[in-house]
């Protein structure tokens, strides 16, 4: 064998034990072939000997040798400086847990003196929430010192509560701090309003972070707009801004908060970079806004950003979001939304660290474009249309010219008219007799409901991987035939085939906390002798919240039909759901697991299932879930078609509600799910694979020598090793997996059917079991080697080993293959 060492630039040692030394003309040759091909094959090293004379006098077996110890060098930088950025995050964020371990010792010590002290301390209770300091007399603000004066004490203010003790912060549920977390998040408790506090570590440079948080609307969905009114600038080379600031309504059943702020950014004494805000409330002679209709205004509290710069580079980062949102404006049911910290934690504080951390990550990849030709920051710019676009839609507002359409005398459903230029830019219907006219009315159906005891996350994941329990695709192509213009043949590789719907992947963000796919439905039209837009349509889908953990997280799906040049600025019309918790969450479960609600739905509530702790849903008590949904015609269409919408959006709602009855009915009083593996088929098959395991492999698979059919079922379920079957069939799919086996393909038992074995396994799984099959058939089961498999949602998962075994039945007749997956991990 060849002896391989990493050596420098100028040399290599060869399996005899020769030394041979390059030129760095010969190294400059060899470094231009390795940028463009790192691994060259035996007749490219050939031809680069050929058509380098400087290198005539290399033999090649010298050259491979080269590449195989710069391919080395390369592997070995990496991993230092792999290992330097782990190094260098540990400390950065050691340093932050012995920062928060202090405050709390200052916290516990100031409140042991509060407990012991009078009244007369600086803090007083109301109506049993602790309030901050005294409030100040009214701050004079018709002068740039009075504005200077109000500036720096909301400074004094941030830094009291980002560092200090001015909140009683306690940890967020579900948030635990680590070198893998985004950092360390806490909510107030007994503060008036609502509040979060944030502090991490981010690869970017302290102006660069300020300069991005500052830009509101780029990361916080919710942002409408901020505009600057006026600019003052400081004698210590900061500024003070006057802004005034939208925030979009999430529900049809609330109305959206505008605010008028001032914005300090200054240098502390020890370099730190500081940008804090507040509300111009209760200022004397300071600018003021009037009421703006369709507003409710808000008070933005001292709340900011503390930048740091972090030895080695990046920035240490504490964020704190404290706000009055008025609540009282609201209906009471919606209220726990307006009072919840964690949901401000959830909408604005994590989103600020996690578009940080996503830009970062960005940049240390050099924004390199992935199979669709898109750079990671123009999918967020996609993503961030498809979001704002629904928002607006949703909201309505008569300044984008939405103006409300007279009701058919039911109010359950709400129509509204949009016949703007920028609205219309780019839409083109075609129509029956092949000629395309442009369409000038955009028309949004739009509802709320509440929800009782639906997980959010789990009714989200349904409707993403069941689109026609709900959807009806003629109006999907109707729809569609506005942006559509002709066969639209979009690159990428299928990864998820869900009831009829292809999914393929865009981009995932950074903790996969939101997706962005395209949906892609073959033969679909809204009429069949219509050849113009029947065939292939595709959307463009947005997903967030569909972990069940995220505790206070909503859930998002929001998707628009995409046409064939799918440009950047192609016209987007988003529709959607979104689903908002109102109640403390209970519980936590696995992001994974669901109810097999297609049995559900068929047999209603005819058969009684056994309750089960293989699922518990950390789902809250009640949620609103809004929908609208856009709709694109001619104007002489536009009775026609609104009331098309009504009924679709009518038809959308019952067909959730009927979901989410089925959901909720199979939920028991600890919020745990019913499990669904309680048919006899499923205990006949989970006894036929354990039984099966020992015959052929002489070994039991289920540590047990109880034999009654629930506890085979059980410890199947609950194995730690991936296992699942597929069909005997030419294109093998799934039929069953336990817990271990979902969550390795990062799916459902709802969706498991609609997953091939081609789709999971790489090549070298499918050679290597396609040449095993006949000795699986022959002797009942085969060993395989270690290697990587895909999920559904297309990540790398390796594992140890795999065993493959033929399930029989009572007959001994092959039933099925079951395959277990030992020691995996998301690579």
């Amino acid at each position: 064998m060849m002896a391989m060492s990493c050596k420098d630039d100028k040399g290599g040692i060869m399996d005899n034990g020769k030394y041979v030394r390059y030129t760095p003309e010969q190294i400059e040759a060899l470094e231009r072939v390795y940028h463009e091909c790192p691994k060259p094959s035996s007749l490219r090293r050939q031809q680069l000997i050929r058509e380098c004379p400087i290198l005539s006098n290399i033999e090649p077996k010298q050259i491979k040798v080269w590449f195989q110890n710069r391919r080395c060098r390369e592997k070995q930088r990496k991993e230092s400086s792999r290992l330097h950025s782990v190094n260098r995050k540990l400390a950065a964020m050691n340093k932050l847990l012995i920062e928060e371990n202090e405050r709390l010792q200052k916290q516990v010590s100031h409140l042991t003196a509060h407990a012991t002290n009078d009244t007369s301390c600086e803090s007083v209770v109301t109506n049993g929430q602790r309030r901050l300091t005294p409030q100040h007399p009214p701050r004079d603000a018709s002068t740039p010192a009075g504005l200077l004066s109000i500036a720096e004490e909301t400074l004094a203010e941030f830094l009291s509560k980002a560092t200090g003790t001015a909140i009683e912060w306690v940890q967020m549920p579900g948030m635990k701090p680590g070198p893998d977390s985004i950092g360390i998040v806490s909510i107030a408790h007994g503060c008036n309003g609502v509040a979060a506090r944030a502090c991490g570590l981010v690869a970017l440079e302290p102006t660069r972070v300020a300069e991005i948080l500052k830009d509101r609307p780029s990361w916080f969905r919710d942002c409408r707009a901020v505009n600057i009114l006026n600019v003052l600038p400081t004698g210590t080379g900061g500024s003070i801004e006057i802004l005034y600031m939208q925030l979009y309504a999430p529900t049809t059943l609330a109305t959206a908060r505008d605010f008028l702020l001032l914005r300090y950014t200054s240098v502390t004494q020890d370099g730190s970079l500081v940008v804090c805000e507040r509300s111009l409330t209760n200022i004397q002679n300071g600018p003021s806004i009037p009421p703006v209709a369709n507003f409710v205004r808000a008070e933005m509290l001292a709340s900011g950003y503390l930048i740091r710069p972090c030895e080695g580079g990046g920035s240490i980062i504490h964020i704190v979001d404290h706000m009055d949102l008025e609540a009282y404006s609201v209906p009471e049911v919606l209220r726990p939304l307006y009072e919840s910290s964690t949901m401000l934690a959830q909408k604005m504080t994590i989103m600020a660290l996690r578009q940080l951390r996503q830009i970062a990550l960005e940049v240390s990849q050099s924004g390199a474009p992935n199979n669709w030709g898109r750079r990671p920051a123009e999918l967020r710019a996609l993503s961030q249309r498809l979001s704002r676009g629904f928002n607006e839609a949703l909201n309505g507002f008569t300044t984008e010219g939405w103006s409300l359409m007279a009701t058919d005398g039911v109010d359950d459903v709400t129509v509204l008219v949009n016949s703007s230029p920028e609205k219309l830019m780019g839409l083109i219907l075609p129509t029956p007799n092949g000629y395309s006219s442009v369409t000038n009315v955009v028309l949004c159906a739009k509802a709320s409901m509440l929800l009782q005891n639906v997980p959010p996350a789990l009714l989200l994941r349904f409707l993403r991987e069941h689109r026609s329990e709900w959807a009806d695709y003629n109006i999907d192509a109707y729809t569609a035939a506005a942006v559509k213009l002709g066969p639209c043949s979009l690159p990428g590789g299928q990864i998820g085939n869900f009831g009829g719907q292809v999914i393929l992947p865009l981009a995932h963000t950074i903790e996969h906390e939101e997706l962005l796919e395209v949906i892609k439905m073959e033969g679909v039209g809204h009429c069949a002798e219509d050849a113009l837009v029947s065939g292939d349509m595709f959307l463009l889908q947005l997903c967030n919240g569909m972990d069940e953990n995220a505790v206070g997280m909503c859930a998002e799906l929001i998707f628009a039909p995409i046409d064939a040049s799918f440009a950047d600025d192609a016209p987007l019309l988003p529709s959607g759901f979104r689903i908002i918790p109102l109640d403390p969450i209970k519980g936590g479960s696995s992001p994974n697991r669901t109810l097999d609600l297609a049995s559900a739905l068929d047999i209603g509530g005819s058969r009684t299932r056994p309750s089960s702790n293989y699922y518990v849903a950390s789902g809250s008590a009640r949620s609103v879930m809004t929908i609208a949904f856009e709709f694109a015609c001619e104007s002489h269409m536009q009775e026609t078609v609104a009331a098309l919408a009504r009924q679709y959006v009518r038809t959308v709602i019952s067909s959730v509600q009927k979901v989410a009855s089925a959901l909720s009915s199979n939920m028991n009083s600890n919020g745990a799910l019913q499990a669904p593996l309680g048919t006899p088929e499923a205990h006949i098959l989970a006894r036929w694979i354990s039984r099966s395991y020992s015959f052929y492999l002489g070994a039991e698979l289920l540590k047990s020598g109880n034999e009654r059919s629930e506890n085979v079922l059980k410890l199947l379920w609950s194995h730690s090793d991936a296992i699942m079957c597929c069909s005997l069939k030419a294109m093998p799919v799934f039929t069953f997996a336990n817990q271990a086996g979902l969550d390795m393909l990062e799916t459902t038992l709802v969706a498991l059917q609609d997953i091939s074995l081609e789709k999971v396994l790489d090549e070298h799984g499918r050679k290597g079991l396609f040449t095993e099959f006949a000795q699986i058939m022959q002797q009942g089961f085969v060993c395989l080697q270690g290697g990587v498999c895909s999920s559904s949602m297309g990540r790398p998962v390796s594992y140890e080993r795999a065993v493959a075994w033929k399930v029989v039945n009572e007959e001994e007749n092959a039933h099925c293959l079951a395959f277990m997956f030992i020691n995996w991990s998301f690579v």
